[in-house]
């Protein structure tokens, strides 16, 4: 559990479990089920979280009072495990404690923030000219409260952009995806900003399509390095035999 500051989020494990797999190894695999409650003044003021070994399986919409599978083509949730007004009950809890420590730190301790970390790689192989969908990763996301947008050569991006919620990591931080559909063109420039709300500074992230080398000028290439090692190489031979026979003659 982690509360600080006057405007810092509350974190909460719900449920922690460890499974052991593939027994007769010398160090068996450890994985991690978590379920963790967020609640916060800054919006979204509550998050609630199912992840296995940091990937979120499933997230509680609290306006729709329903849990929703991160992936598609998983199972529904167990209606009869954890029912949403036990879930709400939680959250008014989350909310009651957060405030009641906020009072409490309040000018006594610093509030706890992280700066956010940004990368942006492509989902699939890039290749000019053919769709792919970019990836911004934001990373050591605390409190969980920023915005991502999307830059094409400085100019706003929103067609088909869409975010992840936010996903609990080990560390009481978070990390959240956003996603833009791209035909990446040369001299391309796609920026993904990350914003912390209440901050005055952003973290960016450029990507930059690449046009790819031709398998045959790789070929020709490769060939051409191979044959000028090894013409080097029997220079390298020749000298050597040199030397061996002057050293002997003296």
């Amino acid at each position: 559990m982690g509360a600080v500051g006057g405007s810092g989020a509350l974190v909460a494990p719900l449920l922690w479990g460890v499974a052991l797999v593939a027994a007769g190894t010398d160090a068996p695999p450890v994985h991690t089920l978590a379920e963790v409650l967020f609640c916060q003044p800054a919006m979204p003021s509550l998050g609630l979280a199912v992840t296995f070994d940091a990937d979120q399986l499933f997230w509680f919409d609290f306006p729709r009072s329903r849990w929703t599978p991160r992936l598609p083509d998983l199972p529904p949730w167990p209606p009869a495990l954890e029912p949403p007004a036990q879930l709400l009950r939680d959250a008014t809890l989350c909310q009651d404690l957060r405030r009641t420590l906020t009072e409490l730190a309040t000018g006594k301790l610093p509030e706890s923030k992280g700066v956010p970390v940004a990368d942006v790689f492509p989902m699939e192989p890039p290749a000019l000219g053919e769709p792919n969908t970019l990836v911004c990763m934001v990373g050591n996301v605390f409190p969980p409260a920023v915005t991502i947008s999307w830059q094409l050569d400085g100019v706003p991006v929103t067609q088909g952009v869409t975010h992840t919620h936010y996903t609990p990591t080990s560390d009481l931080a978070f990390v959240r995806f956003s996603y833009l559909p791209v035909t990446p063109a040369a001299g391309d420039i796609y920026t993904c900003v990350v914003t912390h709300e209440g901050d005055n500074a952003s973290v960016i992230a450029y990507w930059v399509p690449q046009e790819p080398v031709p398998t045959e000028v790789l070929e020709t290439a490769l060939c051409g390095a191979a044959m000028a090692l090894g013409i080097l190489l029997a220079l390298l031979g020749v000298t050597l035999m040199v030397v061996a026979r002057r050293g002997a003659h003296g």
